[in-house]
């Protein structure tokens, strides 16, 4: 009965001076980059695969940067991800269930996610997704999200967007501490050294809490407990040469609930899951006037057990997959305005079932040929991708972008997306050898008034993605396929097309020197397309057509005790939605407000805290799973 709860999440989910940030050099296998760079010359490295100034890409991309991560406070990653426009979340109970991140309303497993150059995505779940339950904010210090597909540049996964995550580089140590309701504690220590030409950081954290109930009916707490380390290096070997080193781990207990008998409802059970993620990535990187190259090779490997203490002490189920990635990326400045970015890459995959190990390797590469003056920016491109059991195919993008006056600049993008199914489709119990990659095309065009970290910024997108071949569970209670001979309950297959189309809206302004506002808002619309089906027109389960994060930040210029306050709002608004594809389980809009505060005490310590869900709003992300209600935390961080 876990396994299937297992199987039902993951489908849902689809300073003072001595202590100093530093920036990495480019490196763009390994996203190393500036974590405060000046208005006016942000970089990215999600539109091209490498260093561009963001005023230049054709496609929308957000940056939410260190000092308004730490204003945000907390473990929970997804509270930045969610001021950000077009992403949604859904979670399977409270802090650590299975949680996954909608962006413009494409599946979660949809989404690349790297962290720290590091590709997540976990091969041995049912889609591939990440599950960002395991991720917390300790050590991170920039987001970066690509709205669109992107298959070009990033490859399989790309067709809802990339999201690059990337820790920091210290000189110095910076330890944090935070308490809070639900015997709640989170626990961070950043420690490292870094030169001109060499840095060292290492990070290490806890997090611990009672939570809440998984099961929205049910009585028992259901606590999450993980520990983590992470680590990078960097150094200069000779001049315009960079080695790099990147590693990763986690290891964590979830407790969850299951479908107990007699009544076989979800309810509270003793069941629990634990997760160990281990991560690594060596590069190597030249740098010149006119060319850069970038070589890396990284594992990246997840392991989830299952136990049920009322059937035995050792596991009852086990989920292991590992992937491994070869991969060379470049850029060739052929004159002031023309660059070629280029790449290529080698996968190697694999899951252990019950039934054995089954593989697969995925090769690809791409070009991307763009002009970037500074008052036009023009790129297409080209990728071709060679499955080891799918052959061959080819993917396209293109983008542009236009200044119309001083600050203002209109944009356009078209892109491909392709995702092959992954080894648990295709081999565990549920599998279905004959599927077929799932594949999209996307269009986007927007105008927009400096980039998010200005003094004034104002961004708004009207996007659409069509999507055909979309894998998805088939039950055998509802399809006389001949695959369900064999006496399973189900299968894997390409079932469906979708449409999802809306605007994006983004505003920020400095409204005073003490006082700064932000808001994004989404409209999106997701549609079942597929021809004769019993959905078809429906919306697609779990995604609300509106999502507003209103964000407000004051710092008073008082004096005394009170220098250094700050003082900050969040609220989120999310719409009604549809649990079930055949949209007859409604899914409630709801308001949760979040108020924090933080204040310095002398040169090396800071006070801050918080309280979320301010009203005590009672909602649901997903429906029969818990929320948490109000909450109140505070902490204290120290740098030397």
């Amino acid at each position: 009965m876990k396994y299937l709860l297992f199987v039902t999440s993951a489908l849902v989910c689809a300073s003072p001076a001595h202590a100093q940030t530093a920036p990495w050099p480019a490196d763009p296998g390994a996203l190393q980059l500036t974590e405060r760079t000046p208005v006016g010359t942000e970089i990215t490295v999600l539109a091209t695969g490498n260093r561009l100034d963001i005023g230049k890409a054709g496609q929308p991309v957000s940056v939410i940067g260190l000092d308004e991560i730490q204003s945000i406070q907390g473990p929970d990653v997804t509270r930045v991800l969610e001021r950000i426009p077009g992403v949604t979340l859904t979670r399977a109970g409270g802090p650590g269930g299975n949680t996954s991140l909608f962006v413009r309303g494409a599946n979660s497993q949809q989404l690349l996610v790297l962290v720290d150059g590091l590709r997540v995505a976990d091969v041995a779940a049912p889609g591939g997704g990440y599950d960002f339950g395991n991720l917390t904010m300790g050590g991170l210090a920039r987001a970066e999200l690509l709205r669109g597909s992107n298959s070009v540049v990033w490859g399989s996964e790309a067709i809802g967007g990339v999201l690059a995550l990337t820790s920091r580089e210290l000189h110095g140590v910076e330890a944090t501490a935070e308490y809070g309701s639900r015997d709640s504690f989170d626990g961070q220590v950043t420690a490292g050294l870094a030169g001109d030409t060499y840095g060292v950081t290492l990070s290490g954290g806890h997090v611990r809490t009672d939570g809440v109930s998984q099961a929205a009916v049910g009585t028992e707490r259901d606590g999450f407990r993980q520990s983590r380390a992470n680590g990078r290096a960097r150094w200069e070997l000779t001049s315009g040469l960079t080695a790099s080193l990147v590693g990763r781990y986690t290891q964590g207990t979830l407790e969850i609930d299951g479908y107990p008998a007699p009544a076989f409802t979800f309810a509270d059970t003793p069941e629990y899951q634990k997760t160990r993620e281990l991560a690594g990535r060596a590069g190597l990187a030249w740098t010149s006037s006119s060319f850069d190259l970038d070589a890396g090779y990284q594992v990246y490997d997840m392991r989830r057990r299952y136990y049920d203490p009322t059937i035995s002490s050792e596991p009852t189920s086990e989920n292991q997959g590992q992937s491994r990635r070869a991969e060379l990326r470049g850029a060739w400045r052929a004159f002031d305005d023309l660059r070629l970015d280029f790449g290529a890459d080698r996968e190697w995959s694999r899951i252990d079932i019950a039934d054995g190990r089954r593989k697969a390797t995925l090769s690809s590469a791409h070009a991307l040929l763009g002009w970037y003056s500074d008052t036009v920016t023009l790129a297409g491109g080209i990728r071709h991708n060679d499955h080891s059991r799918f052959g061959g195919k080819w993917t396209l993008g293109a983008n542009a972008s236009v200044t119309l006056a001083e600050g203002w600049r209109a944009r356009a993008s078209y892109g491909e997306g392709f995702k092959t199914p992954t080894l648990y489709q295709l081999f565990s119990e549920y599998g279905n050898e004959a599927l077929q990659p799932e594949q999209s095309r996307s269009y986007d065009a927007g105008i927009e008034y400096g980039d998010r970290n200005a003094p004034l910024h104002f961004s708004a997108t009207a996007f659409r993605r069509d999507s055909r071949d979309l894998i998805d569970y088939v039950s055998c209670f509802s399809s006389s396929s001949p695959i369900c001979d064999d006496g399973r309950f189900g299968f894997y297959d390409n079932v469906g097309r979708a449409r999802a189309s809306g605007l994006e809206a983004e505003f920020g302004a400095a409204i005073s020197n003490v006082l700064r506002a932000r808001a994004a808002y989404t409209y999106v619309k997701t549609t079942n397309r597929t021809a004769g089906d019993f959905n078809e027109g429906n919306d697609l389960a779990r995604r609300p057509r509106h999502a507003l994060t209103v964000s407000a930040d004051w710092t008073p210029a008082l004096s005394g005790a009170l220098t250094g306050l700050a003082i900050g709002a969040d609220v989120r608004l999310v719409g009604d939605s549809f649990d079930n594809a055949a949209n007859t389980t409604r899914l409630d809009g709801f308001v949760l407000g979040t108020l924090r505060a933080s204040m310095p005490i002398g040169e090396h310590l800071e006070v801050f805290g918080r309280i979320e869900n301010l009203t005590n709003a009672r909602y649901n992300v997903l429906g029969g799973f818990g929320t948490p209600g109000r909450s109140a935390f505070a902490g204290l961080r120290a740098r030397l």
